[in-house]
């Protein structure tokens, strides 16, 4: 993805979508930035397409946008939702100047995709985060309840996003423990949707990425199968691609139920996974 010009290598902008996607094996993407292992499948069983979508974006000036979406599967349409929101912020990404700061084109592209989304006239809706790294810092935008983390090499959790959902909220004020979160009854209930007439985003802080950081996106197949401790011990360090491979392995297991006493639920599943 790089392009010479007089000389001096300089970043082409591209993208790169995973949309109604039912991968077998991750796929690595290389980038000026760092490197990008993504992987998306549809649920075990399931008949119709996968529901959420992402894209990896990199602008002309080597910044990295990664986003993720996941469509109400209670919905009609679910999977549509999705793609519109992704697709929207590549536009607004792709589109903006390549040397300012890239939030109003983040922010400008959800607020369309809601309109987009609204205007399918079918009650369709879907999550989205979306994290941008420019200049060794990382800022997310949130909508919803797929997560995004931050991680240090030594496994520190340098930021994660707070589910916008009762038991999201519950759980960001201390009230709930992720383990009694995990098995709630209001689990799924999600109070912000890309979709609604009372749609917000939530912006998170300018992060610093300090050499061998991790950033992970990922769709609620991941987390409502994965304790947040049990992602961040396995992807902390080690190879990109075999870090992907082992978080997927032990989601399908978790999926089928091998383990009573452990959370499992089947659904979509959709990760992106950054390392500088």
């Amino acid at each position: 993805m790089l392009t010479t010009i007089s000389g001096t290598a300089t970043p082409a902008a591209g993208q790169d979508f995973f949309v109604e996607s039912d991968m077998h094996e991750p796929k690595s993407l290389s980038l000026t930035s760092g490197q990008v292992v993504a992987f998306a499948r549809r649920c075990p069983g399931k008949v119709e397409p996968n529901d959420d979508s992402a894209v990896v974006l990199q602008t002309a000036s080597g910044a990295l946008v990664m986003a993720v979406a996941d469509g109400v599967g209670g919905c009609p349409l679910g999977y549509k939702a999705s793609a519109i929101a992704v697709h929207s912020i590549a536009e607004f990404v792709l589109a903006a100047d390549p040397e300012c700061d890239l939030r109003p084109a983040i922010l400008d592209g959800i607020e369309r995709a809601n309109r987009d989304i609204l205007d399918l006239g079918v009650g369709a809706a879907t999550t989205l985060s979306v994290v941008e790294i420019a200049d060794s810092k990382a800022r997310a935008y949130t909508v919803g309840d797929s997560m995004a983390m931050i991680i240090g090499q030594r496994g520190t959790l340098k930021w994660k996003s707070t589910s916008h959902s009762p038991v999201g909220y519950a759980v960001e004020s201390g009230m709930l423990d992720e383990e009694a979160a995990m098995t709630h009854d209001e689990r799924h209930v999600v109070s912000n949707l890309v979709g609604s007439n009372t749609m917000h985003i939530g912006v998170g802080p300018t992060r610093p990425l300090a050499a061998r950081d991790r950033v992970i996106l990922a769709s609620d197949g991941l987390f409502d199968n994965l304790h947040v401790g049990e992602v961040i011990g396995l992807i902390k360090n080690g190879k990109p691609m075999d870090r992907m491979k082992t978080l997927a392995q032990l989601t399908d297991e978790r999926m089928a139920g091998q383990y009573a006493e452990l959370p499992g639920k089947p659904d979509d599943l959709t990760v992106l996974l950054y390392s500088r």
